[in-house]
């Protein structure tokens, strides 16, 4: 079993094996998307919504997909087993292709496919018991937010920003509305009721954001997709973060001002109950490692 694997193309290699050309359109214009999925128990958790939107994101850039979704879903489950994975995550990403530097689309070149698996998981346990700060930053991304595009260099800079200050997460805001984290989406609780910003272009629709949306619902918990400011924010009982690697994760602070009583709050240990019911629930008991 090898856990440093990786696919490129057409063959499976080492995670450090040398293999980007200096005219790869991914290293030079970012032209390029991808996907984060969690593997747990040795299974892809969402797989398919996933995949889905990683051909929604390429079909919005004008790029072909060099395999089908079925067949990439095929190389995650066989890069899995050869690794060995119970617990980790898997990168995939699709660029434009190799080609001489220039900014129109260049003719006959194909796609480059590359797939990287990694073993272990971020261990959240502190940030979950106690809560975390987040510091708030003007969104300055571009306007196709909904695409998963390999262009992250405004959420790069803001979650920097806010690391600086002791941030754990950039929740960025644009013309006063909260739109959601530099690599998470927001969830707010008020009177019970669920409330989290409208997935339109401006935001990306969270593979987990939709999980929790579809648990909510079958909970009948009231929840609401609508437009939010930092005045809904600051009389917020709750604040939640969620991501496919962090799952869900507590705001008690955010900036100077201190949300609800500064301490995780019960609709969130509830959520995170029902999140991981859903996991076991889709993800085999049973391991192979």
């Amino acid at each position: 079993m090898d856990n440093r694997l990786a696919y490129v193309n057409n063959r499976f290699i080492q995670v450090d094996e040398p293999i980007v050309s200096l005219e790869e359109r991914g290293l030079q214009f970012g032209d390029g998307v991808y996907e984060v999925i969690r593997i747990y128990r040795g299974t892809p958790f969402t797989l398919n919504e996933h995949l889905n939107r990683l051909a929604q994101s390429a079909a919005s850039i004008l790029l072909a997909m060099p395999k089908t979704t079925e067949e990439i879903g095929t190389l995650i489950r066989e890069g899995i087993e050869r690794a060995g994975i119970a617990e980790g995550t898997v990168y995939v990403q699709i660029t434009r292709g190799t080609a001489p530097r220039n900014h129109a689309f260049p003719d006959g070149v194909e796609p480059n496919l590359y797939i990287i698996w990694k073993e272990g998981a971020p261990s959240l346990d502190r940030q979950r018991a106690e809560g975390v700060a987040v510091c708030t930053y003007p969104d300055e991304r571009w306007h196709n937010c909904y695409i998963k595009s390999i262009c992250l260099l405004p959420n790069v800079i803001a979650k920097e920003k806010a690391k600086q200050k002791g941030g754990h997460e950039a929740i960025l805001i644009r013309e006063n509305e909260v739109k959601e984290g530099a690599a998470t989406n927001l969830f707010i609780v008020k009177d019970g009721v669920f409330k989290t910003p409208i997935a339109d272009q401006s935001i990306l629709n969270g593979i987990t954001r939709q999980k929790v949306l579809s648990l909510l619902r079958l909970k009948q918990i009231p929840v609401v997709e609508t437009r939010l400011t930092m005045e809904d924010i600051e009389v917020a009982d709750e604040v939640m973060i969620t991501s496919t690697t962090q799952e869900v994760i507590p705001v008690t602070r955010i900036d100077e001002q201190v949300v609800g009583t500064g301490k995780p709050g019960p609709h969130f240990a509830k959520l995170l109950q029902w999140f991981h019911e859903e996991v076991k629930r889709e993800c085999s008991l049973q391991t192979k490692w």
